[in-house]
């Protein structure tokens, strides 16, 4: 098959869908990305973009174009800025194209209007669309604090709709989606298919390296979404207990809030290591004898399921977590570590305080068979590709 994906987020930015890309090119397909110059999460272009200018070249057989995008920086007005660079060049992008391509694979990120160059292509040429839904439009809004009785609000619902029923196929990345999308958009039929963690986490790689401590480590986009800043208060909880350490592995835009927030409560327990290659993240992972997940308490995103979940269970590793819903339901059918509420920190202190006085080796073994039962990478390709096949003939 001939895939174009849309995806804002592609390599050297932190996204699954590289891996998927590139296996999907290992089992003979021909794939091209349409995606942004990359600069998220920090928000300055990465080494070798000095510049948003659009460009093309090919990522271990993968044809990547990226469309010319405005940096994010900080600050909302630049956010949009960057979002809206995108879709505008990425649509045109679409526009003077020919019909070359099968099927559309559109992953859909936040904002929702990333995916319009998916449904351009879908009205030029006919194609079908495979939409693989990773979060919730346009409620996800009410998060950053816009009411649903806005104008802002009912233009995006009015936008979300279009997109998700611009799909042939949906796939939801969590089991709470399909009523969401039923409920809000009157669209049946939704599709369950959860992540998977890509082949270097594995319990050999991402061994604990014995030590005298017991360390906890958060990996992943350090936002306002993730509440990182309840592992920090978590942290000063307890350090009475000179065994715990935490670790803050990753980037983002609450970073150096957070080191101020960590400096100003005297955590000096916690442990920023910044921004690392996927390549190096094994090694981190070593680190650890349980991994940590924490978001914002809202019930919107509590339907989500956070990738780094996969990550975590994948390497074998026990979980700690700070977090509602979906999550906490998984690391409970899973038992593979504790999980109290989202923004808890005192409940969050309270479990590390009770993980670090026992056996890791339970929550290790469920974590890993939970994983290598739901959230299977063999499994997910072969869905994947088969949604795509049927959608071409």
């Amino acid at each position: 098959m001939k895939i174009l994906v849309v995806t804002i987020n592609y390599y050297p930015e932190p996204a699954r869908i590289t891996d998927i890309c590139e296996e999907l090119v290992a089992r003979g397909h021909d794939v091209t990305v349409i995606t942004e110059v990359p600069n998220c999460p920090k928000g300055d272009f990465y080494d070798g973009y000095p510049d948003g200018r659009a460009r093309d070249e090919v990522i271990n057989g993968v044809k990547v174009h990226r469309c010319f995008t405005i940096a994010r920086k900080t600050g909302a007005i630049r956010r949009v800025l960057s979002y809206y660079s995108y879709v505008f060049s990425s649509v045109n992008y679409v526009r003077n194209m020919k019909d070359e391509f099968d099927v559309v694979f559109v992953n859909q990120l936040s904002p929702i209007m990333l995916a319009y160059a998916g449904a351009e292509y879908k009205k030029r040429f006919g194609k079908k669309i495979l939409f693989y839904s990773m979060d919730l439009w346009p409620m996800s809004l009410i998060v950053g604090g816009i009411k649903e009785n806005t104008p802002v609000f009912k233009y995006f619902h009015r936008v979300s709709e279009k997109l998700y029923k611009s799909a042939d196929v949906l796939i939801g990345t969590s089991r709470s989606f399909p009523a969401y999308f039923e409920n809000e958009f009157g669209i049946t039929g939704m599709k369950y298919l959860p992540q998977y963690a890509e082949a270097l986490f594995s319990p050999e790689q991402c061994k604990k390296i014995p030590n005298e401590t017991f360390d906890l480590m958060f990996a992943g986009n350090i936002g306002n979404f993730q509440r990182v800043d309840t592992i920090i208060k978590a942290a000063v909880l307890t350090k009475d207990d000179k065994r715990i350490r935490w670790h803050l592995l990753g980037d983002g835009s609450e970073l150096e809030n957070l080191k101020k927030l960590a400096a100003d409560l005297k955590a000096d327990n916690v442990v920023f290591h910044g921004r690392k290659p996927l390549e190096e993240m094994p090694k981190y992972y070593s680190m650890a004898d349980a991994m940590v997940v924490t978001m914002m308490k809202n019930p919107v995103i509590s339907l989500t399921l956070p990738g780094k979940v996969q990550s975590y269970m994948a390497a074998g590793k026990p979980i700690l977590g700070a977090i509602d819903g979906e999550t906490q339901l998984v690391v409970k059918e899973a038992d593979c570590g504790l999980c109290g509420d989202a923004e808890d920190s005192e409940q969050l202190a309270q479990n590390a305080k009770i993980m670090a006085n026992q056996s890791m080796e339970k929550y290790s073994k469920n974590s890993y068979e939970y994983n290598e039962k739901y959230f299977n990478k063999e499994k997910f390709m072969q869905t994947i590709i088969k949604e795509l096949e049927e959608l071409k003939s």
